[in-house]
């Protein structure tokens, strides 16, 4: 059998092809229209997203979309900016300025198609009157400290926003808007993905307020103001503007989850696919993976081995100390190779499908019944690495990280677990 570093690659690659644009964008053009098509769009994947658009695209184009500084390409016709993510920065704001202008003034014969993929929340600043970026940002790193799943960290974006929870399709109104979406949200609901900045949904202010308090959320005064403020309030999904709008999914978790188990299966190795929408801590959903593998490994149920585990969907780390460099693939990883130690046959891997996880230049990482120990050997305590959100220190340590570099798209989190006959 194919070890399993290169079988949890080749996965990996089957489950980020099936996500490509190139692929799946064809499928999902609208009509052309009578008058001018305005493309624009915000994600990590939304470039990509682009150029495929401009290939498949039989009649003039125009437009920008917005991406995570690296994860640009090359398009003719269409402007693709720069930057920052997970914390926005100038560059995305005056991005939000841009695609607010270009959407106004247009009329009932034009068309919008919104290029939409996971990371346009943060990569779309656009404070409301009486707020600033600064404002944005101490929103933004609340929530990602919080532990709170991303379709309620987006409740509050977009409550705090002139652009998200499908302010800037309004703002195109009377053009159709039509969105095509790569999913990273678990369940793939659309007005989620990057907090809708083209989707409405029917989260209030109530709801946001419920998140803050929920996750103790320490928001600044002028934020937790404007929320109480009736400008918070986004439109409805009942909205006259969206009425002629349309929505596709064009790639999702579940979709590369059932192209990764296919590869798995070429490899002559049977898959099974747990869930393509598992939240929670990052570290507890180390732990849930690891007692299925030993139960598999051990006694040869639910499962008999040889098998491996797949999972997707995103998790979440609350951070309790600061100053570790990891993400939520890495501390996923630490957590399970702590509750695996010294029991052979039980090998893991977990990445996110953007070729990013956290703040560093890796997806992911590879992880074993061996890790902890070798920590150990090296000087390293794996539960202190853990403790302090530090797991890309361990794994880098190793030499076991994952860094495939930027994919084009974004499904979100692929998890491997593959339990071998002892």
């Amino acid at each position: 059998m194919t070890d399993p570093h290169t079988l949890f690659t080749s996965i990996f690659t089957a489950a980020v092809t099936a996500a490509d644009p190139e692929r799946t964008i064809r499928d999902h053009l609208p009509p052309r229209p009578k008058g001018r098509t305005l493309v624009i769009g915000a994600g990590k994947g939304s470039a990509q997203m682009a150029r495929a658009l401009e290939r498949a695209w039989d009649g003039p184009l125009e437009g920008i979309v917005v991406t995570r500084y690296g994860y640009g390409c090359d398009c003719e016709r269409i402007e693709i900016i720069e930057a920052a993510h997970p914390v926005p920065d100038e560059a995305g704001l005056e991005a939000g300025r841009r695609l607010l202008a270009a959407v106004a003034g247009l009329t009932a014969d034009d068309l919008v198609i919104a290029l939409i993929s996971g990371g346009g929340s943060a990569l779309l600043p656009a404070p409301p009157a009486g707020l600033s970026l600064a404002d944005e940002i101490a929103v933004n790193e609340a929530l990602l400290a919080s532990g709170a799943p991303i379709s309620a960290m987006n409740m509050v974006r977009k409550h705090v926003s002139g652009i998200k929870g499908g302010r800037l399709a309004a703002a195109a109104y009377p053009a159709r808007v039509v969105s095509l979406i790569v999913s990273d949200i678990p369940g793939d609901n659309p007005a989620h993905v990057a907090s809708g900045p083209t989707v409405p949904d029917s989260a209030a202010r109530a709801d946001a307020f419920s998140v803050i308090e929920t996750y103790r959320l320490a928001l600044p005064e002028a934020v937790m103001a404007h929320i109480r403020s009736a400008a918070a309030e986004a439109p409805m999904p009942d909205d006259a503007r969206f009425a002629g709008n349309e929505v596709r999914v064009i790639a999702s978790a579940g979709l590369s989850l059932e192209a990764a188990a296919a590869e798995a299966e070429r490899h002559g190795i049977e898959a099974v696919i747990l869930s393509d929408a598992v939240e929670g801590e990052a570290r507890e959903v180390g732990k849930v993976h690891a007692a299925i593998g030993r139960e598999i490994a051990l006694r040869d149920r639910p499962f008999a081995k040889p098998v491996l585990l797949l999972s997707g969907g995103e998790t979440t780390v609350t951070v309790r100390e600061k100053g570790g460099r990891g993400g939520r693939n890495t501390e996923f990883l630490l957590s399970l190779a702590l509750a695996i130690e010294g029991l052979p046959g039980i090998h893991a891997f977990a990445a996110d499908t953007d070729g990013i996880d956290g703040s560093e230049d890796n997806a992911g990482a590879f992880a074993d019944g061996t890790t902890a120990t070798r920590l150990r050997a090296l000087g390293q305590d794996p539960r202190a690495l853990l403790a302090r959100h530090d797991a890309w220190a361990a794994f880098d340590a190793l030499g076991d990280l994952f860094v495939p570099g930027p994919t084009g798209t974004n499904v979100n989190d692929l998890r491997a677990v593959l339990v071998l006959q002892r």
